[in-house]
């Protein structure tokens, strides 16, 4: 039976503006597994970003609980915050974010270094992870000779390389070719099912969503189960 690893419970998020606040989504409750692929679908500016980085520590609820493995992610000090971005979680964006001076490996390399692995390690493990993503034989090129495809499976690789046990990707596709996004999206499915890493995916990308186990669709602030429709 697989543990719930995250769960939120009447979560909201409002932003507070110069003449009154903004309510992003409100009394959300949903639970998600150790293992599990979701898709959050919905239009820009629902939330969706917002719901992730609540995820990711990047950011806290206004009000209600967020739980990931019981612990209440609001009462983590910024030290436990960090630790938890750096350990638990990590992050693929719609834009891949890499250092343009510098190899895939050394790119992904870095992630691990940041986490205390000595170098010597750290660049086997990038090779290793760079290698599963299908870059295998573009380690020691430059970001900026790297396809877009490419520099996004180098992303992904910078994501994994410390093993977290929670995969966030805000829109990864959505910078991509139709094609080239459909192997990206075969991608994380497949880093999902082999390596059993919780994939939390936001996308406008229909055909990603359909990859993933579960789907979810924000509107008007709230949450809607869109898995079996």
């Amino acid at each position: 039976m697989m543990c719930t690893l995250y769960e939120f419970c009447n979560v909201g998020k409002r932003f507070s503006g110069t003449e009154e606040d903004l309510d992003i989504f409100s009394s959300l409750n949903l639970q998600i597994s150790a293992g599990d692929s979701l898709a959050i679908v919905g239009a820009s500016g629902s939330g969706k970003s917002t719901l992730l980085h609540l995820m990711g520590a990047l950011d806290t609820p206004s009000e209600g609980k967020l739980l990931f493995d019981g612990a209440d992610m609001g009462e983590m000090s910024a030290d436990a915050q960090a630790h938890f971005r750096n350990r638990e979680v990590g992050f693929v964006f719609q834009f891949h974010h890499l250092l343009p001076e510098f190899s895939a490996a050394e790119n992904v390399a870095m992630q691990a270094m940041i986490a205390g692995v000595a170098r010597r390690v750290a660049v086997e493990r990038a090779k290793d992870v760079l290698t599963q993503v299908g870059l295998g034989h573009r380690l020691e090129h430059k970001v900026t000779t790297l396809s877009g495809g490419e520099r996004q499976r180098a992303a992904i690789a910078r994501a994994i390389v410390n093993t977290p046990r929670v995969l966030l990707a805000d829109e990864p596709t959505g910078n991509l070719d139709e094609t080239t996004g459909a192997q990206v999206g075969e991608l994380l499915a497949r880093l999902n099912e082999d390596l059993g890493m919780t994939l939390v995916v936001v996308t406008h990308n229909s055909e990603l969503a359909t990859q993933m186990g579960r789907r979810f669709e924000l509107r008007a602030g709230g949450l809607y189960d869109k898995t079996n429709s």
